[in-house]
């Protein structure tokens, strides 16, 4: 198959800011070369860090003009929200502590909002978000990346349509080496914050990657947590947070479920894998091989998918963006996000009424779920890994 996927977002012209992102962050650039890939939106505003002089900077590098270029992102808000051509989104891309007041501070002017996960700190300020984005009729997007990937899709839609019948067992692994050693004690920006109560919340591993092993499993199998059973490892010396994490899952319904999520797994760099064990048949995916997707059927030979060969479900082949042995990555998965919530948004500003179909990517209710799963683990290992209801 040589046909590659279209954009249905061209010729938007949606306009965002982003709060963080500065000079020298990694994340923030990753949101903006995503939606460049569409040029589905324009970046004409920013409070880029705590530091007026990088967020000068960096506008200047990015072509922002400098009357849209603020010391925060309480001013930010308050001054895009009384022009006369507001930016259409913000992208907020800071540490986690200041998730949920920059997004508060947008929503509640009546500009729409991305997000980096975890969402909040707390349960009850991610479904305060999630409820004024709501009110308000305005798309929010927590950027849960993996659910991007076509072969994600794939796997989603063929659990619902029954593929491999009624799922029993998912086991799914987020496994990384990078703070095998005591990088926050060296220097390195990245592990200093993650591993700050402060700035991090009250999980590094967990609230980092193991959101993603969440957000993942439900958007693959459909189901919902009924209780868990957690226990949390700091094993370098020192470290305030978790770096590692063993998790167990019942789900409403009687499936149960395995999670792992470890940053000190010498040998694997961004291992994020799920499998899905159903009555009749199974599907495994691995985020380090991102265009195959496997498919067991019982009692057939094992199959495996590749993305832009073999055909995948209409709603799963319309990300699809280049042919068959092209590899499609994480930009191209943000991509696919920023593709979906941008054209969400366009229909939202001209007055439609949005469909189910329009708001497939991760919403308010999957930062709340996040922001839950990350309370419900800490809570269970404090208690000696006991099983505490989700």
């Amino acid at each position: 198959m040589i046909e590659a996927g279209t954009s249905d977002v061209a010729g938007v012209t949606l306009t965002y800011g982003m709060v963080g992102g500065g000079q020298n962050a990694f994340i923030g650039d990753v949101h903006r070369r995503a939606i460049a890939l569409d040029s589905s939106a324009r970046l004409v505003a920013g409070a880029f860090s705590r530091s007026y002089e990088n967020t000068l900077a960096t506008g200047r590098a990015l072509g922002v003009a400098p009357e849209r270029l603020y010391r925060s992102f309480e001013e930010m808000a308050e001054a895009e929200a009384k022009r006369s051509d507001p930016i259409d989104f913000v992208v907020v891309v800071t540490p986690n502590v200041a998730h949920y007041a920059a997004v508060k501070a947008f929503l509640s002017r009546g500009i729409a909002a991305v997000c980096d996960k975890p969402l909040t700190f707390e349960v009850t300020e991610a479904e305060e978000l999630a409820t004024l984005a709501r009110q308000r009729r305005l798309p929010f997007l927590v950027t849960y990346t993996y659910t991007g990937y076509p072969a994600v899709r794939q796997a989603r839609e063929m659990v619902a349509r029954g593929d491999i019948g009624e799922v029993r067992f998912v086991s799914a692994e987020y496994a990384q080496e990078w703070l095998t050693t005591p990088l926050e004690r060296e220097g390195q920006k990245q592990a200093a914050w993650r591993t700050d109560p402060r700035q991090a919340g009250k999980s590094n591993c967990v609230g980092d990657i193991g959101s993603h092993v969440e957000n993942l499993a439900a958007y693959v199998t459909g189901l919902s947590i009924a209780s868990l059973c957690a226990r949390l490892d700091s094993f370098v010396p020192e470290r305030s947070l978790d770096d590692n994490a063993s998790i167990l899952v019942n789900y409403r319904g009687g499936a149960k479920g395995l999670y792992w999520a470890s940053q000190v797994a010498v040998g694997y760099d961004n291992a994020l894998r799920l499998r899905v064990f159903g009555t009749k048949g199974a599907i495994e995916w691995a985020q380090e091989n991102p265009n195959y997707l496997k498919f067991s059927s019982l009692g057939r030979p094992s199959e495996l998918l590749s993305r832009g060969r073999d055909p995948f479900y209409p709603r799963a082949q319309a990300y699809s963006r280049i042919p068959a042995g092209h590899p499609e990555g994480y930009f191209e998965a943000f991509a696919n996000l920023y593709r979906a919530y941008t054209a969400a948004l366009t229909r939202t500003k001209s007055g439609a009424t949005l469909t189910e179909s329009d708001l497939d990517f991760p919403g308010g209710e999957a930062g709340v779920s996040g922001v839950r799963f990350i309370g419900k683990c800490v809570e269970s290992s404090s208690k000696g890994a006991a099983w505490v209801q989700f």
